[in-house]
């Protein structure tokens, strides 16, 4: 295919910036803006980056509190007549005292899920759940691939959800919109898999830290969160800087105070008070444990279960309706009734109902974001502890010398433990619950209860966050490299391909499929009239295209979060690449966004294979007098139906592919075993017995 060249670097910015008025202009500005800056140092292209993650986290945050703010006056105050109360840094309501139309409650939160459940499943099922999990999922496991309709639905589905009394957080959908823009950065900019992922954990950070109004704690979650045992220092600089920027965005349209306040301040001056932490911390971490537990249980139902997708909200918020008509504590986001607690408004209630709030707010949260409504956890899980430092106050108030007259240690304390060991950043979770309650007075004694939390969910290897990787390691690339699996091989460039097909946008999908057909090609990349590339499409998504085929345009089909790199990428970046791809194909693309190659885990393998036939010396390194095996996976196998990171492999052995259907995958920890899958390994002469043993097991071995 032939294409017109780009501009040369030299061009200025105004010479495109005149002619980006067209979409082909407005690409070629992009693709100017996105080779300066990769070209750009470390502090230079972070700050604009940082700068522009910022200003969008900090008026999505704007965006999604309005809208929350809109959606439940209209559901929960028009409709039902009942106002929450609100923490002091949003008025300080104190709410309703009782219900004007009791009936309506469950009315409205079945309302508020059946609509969230028709928009998610209708137009962006990835926008189900706790937005924070899928922002952390994309740095981890392909950074471009937030698509912006995912990121809107996400915004009203949340207001419905939260708004008509659903049990969420708000910082799931904030963290969302500015993740996504990060995502979107990244494939606009075209950035390194490294820069894509700081990108978009930056986004997570700052637009959390701007909805809490914590930007420290922001920055430092935004490194801390997306693994379970490490942090990403990385991300912790870009982070403070988008952080203070999103921060002063939301500050200026509503206000800089503190979301809550503690009436005279705070002064810790009882060290008798570390004793009942060590308590608080321990039932924190239990309590955290079960958190997690009930909620991800409730998915597990949920999914199982034979209603339609689109119906399973509603039943659960009609379920949180019901229970709220009881105890509306677990309405919204709850943040006004902590404040209430911090008041010591919450007093009068029997040590029974102080007992049983914890729990009722794990069930509302599981049932409200569990059955398939979307929302965050993080809010909840604060709720959670505030509600647990509370019981447990009142508890030891009658027993317990120099427990003080105050439950406000115990609220801020078990607010950080609670939620901060079971999301595995308990650092974070304290820098951001001492700036949410405006003093830092209490991270000294609240270490304790926040370091014994931690010490149990660690133990117990759980996080309410299950796309977090155990650490930096855990990436599918460095595991490979570190076991010297592709040494051999260094660029991306070692390994691509020529394309055999590239199409145009304005190709029709019918002649664009009999295209594909006619190479019999899994997909194709798809550019412009000037050739920048736009994303990827896949025969798969052709064939189940039901509209006109003859006049519909492959451009509209055109995947652009599909996974691609630059031809400079480090085989590191086109390995964790085209892993997160599920094995498609990776485009490969020059600096000016132009289609140079394609990458896939055949090519790689090929491209290996080849550099190990022309260096028997650096195979000897890896693998002395080493054998390449390739074995089939028998019905007897004791590997069937196992992951590979369960599997004690011979020593030195290494597994390179499987094939599945005519499928070549890579293999990574979590590959499992089917039977009739053709397995590529290399492993040392007194291995090889082993490695039969295991993939064809002991009767295919003595017939043989």
């Amino acid at each position: 295919m032939k294409s017109k060249q780009p501009p040369t670097n030299s061009a200025s910015f105004f010479g495109y910036a005149r002619n980006a008025f067209t979409l082909s202009g407005f690409r070629r500005l992009l693709m100017f803006l996105g080779r300066r800056i990769n070209a750009m140092s470390y502090l230079p292209k972070w700050v604009i980056l940082a700068t522009l993650i910022g200003l969008v986290a900090g008026l999505g945050a704007v965006v999604f509190y309005e809208t929350l703010r809109l959606s439940t006056h209209f559901f929960l105050v028009f409709l039902a007549g009942y106002h929450i109360p609100t923490p002091a840094g949003e008025g300080g309501k104190v709410g309703s005292a009782s219900y004007a139309r009791p009936w309506a409650i469950p009315l409205v939160t079945t309302l508020g899920g059946l609509l969230a459940g028709w928009l998610v499943f209708g137009f962006a099922p990835e926008a189900e759940g706790h937005g924070t999990d899928a922002a952390i999922s994309a740095v981890h496991h392909q950074p471009r691939s937030i698509r912006v309709r995912a990121v809107l639905v996400k915004i009203v589905a949340s207001a419905f959800t939260i708004g008509s009394g659903g049990s969420g957080g708000r910082e799931g959908p904030t963290a969302q919109i500015s993740a996504g823009f990060g995502s979107l950065l990244a494939r606009v900019f075209d950035l390194s898999l490294e820069d894509g992922r700081i990108a978009v954990a930056v986004g997570i950070g700052s637009g959390i830290g701007a909805i809490f109004g914590a930007p420290l704690g922001g920055a430092v979650l935004a490194a801390d969160i997306v693994y379970r045992d490490d942090f990403d220092f990385s991300a912790l600089m870009p982070g403070i800087f988008a952080s203070i920027i999103s921060y002063s965005v939301f500050g200026s349209f509503f206000s800089f105070r503190s979301l809550f306040h503690i009436d005279g301040g705070y002064t810790f001056h009882q060290p008798l008070q570390l004793i009942y932490f060590v308590i608080l911390g321990i039932l924190a971490g239990l309590v955290g444990l079960l958190y997690a537990g009930t909620f991800y249980s409730a998915i597990s139902l949920s999914r199982r279960s034979k209603v339609s997708r689109k119906l399973k909200p509603a039943i659960g918020g009609l379920c949180v309706g019901l229970i709220a008509l009881k105890f509306p504590e677990v309405l919204g986001t709850g943040y006004g009734w902590i404040q209430k607690g911090l008041n010591g408004q919450l007093d009068n209630l029997s040590v029974a109902v102080l007992i049983a709030l914890p729990l009722l707010r794990i069930l509302a949260t599981s049932l409200s974001i569990g059955s398939g409504g979307s929302g965050g956890v993080f809010g909840p899980g604060m709720v959670i502890g505030a509600f647990l430092g509370m019981a447990v106050w009142r508890v030891l108030l009658p027993v317990a010398p120099g427990i003080g007259h105050s439950p406000v240690p115990f609220i801020v304390v078990s607010m950080m433990a609670t939620f901060g060991s079971i999301s595995r950043a308990p650092l974070a979770m304290m820098i951001m619950v001492a700036e949410m309650v405006g003093t830092n007075n209490l991270l000294g004694p609240a270490m304790i209860a926040v370091a014994i939390a931690s010490f149990i969910s660690f133990r117990a290897d759980k996080s309410i966050y299950k796309s977090q990787l155990r650490n930096r390691d855990s990436h599918v690339a460095s595991k490979l490299l570190h076991k010297g699996d592709f040494a051999l091989l260094e660029r991306v460039s070692q390994a691509m391909q020529e394309p055999k097909l590239v199409l145009e946008e304005n190709t029709s999908v019918e002649v664009a499929y009999s295209m594909l057909e006619e190479k019999r090609l899994p997909g194709a990349p798809v550019v412009d009239e000037m050739g920048t590339f736009l994303g990827a499409v896949y025969a798969s998504d052709v064939l189940a295209f039901a509209g006109d085929a003859s006049r519909t345009k492959i451009g509209q089909l055109a995947d652009a979060t599909a996974p691609g790199c630059q031809v400079t990428a480090s085989l590191a970046e086109g390995l964790e690449s085209i892993y997160q791809a599920s094995g498609k194909f990776l485009t490969v693309t020059d600096g000016n966004r132009l289609v140079v190659g394609i990458l896939t885990v055949g090519g790689l393998l090929r491209s290996y294979r080849s550099s190990l036939a022309a260096d028997i010396g650096q195979l000897s390194k890896i693998i002395p007098s080493s054998e390449t095996v390739e074995l089939t996976v028998r019905e007897n196998s004791p590997v069937k139906n196992r992951k590979v990171g369960e599997i004690s492999l011979p020593s030195g052995a290494i597994l390179f592919s499987l094939k599945r259907n005519r499928e070549l995958i890579l293999v990574s920890e979590e590959t499992v075993f089917l039977a009739g899958d053709v397995v590529s390994a290399m492993c040392k002469p007194s291995g090889v017995y082993e490695m039969k043993r295991l993939l064809e097991g002991e009767k295919e071995i003595s017939e043989n």
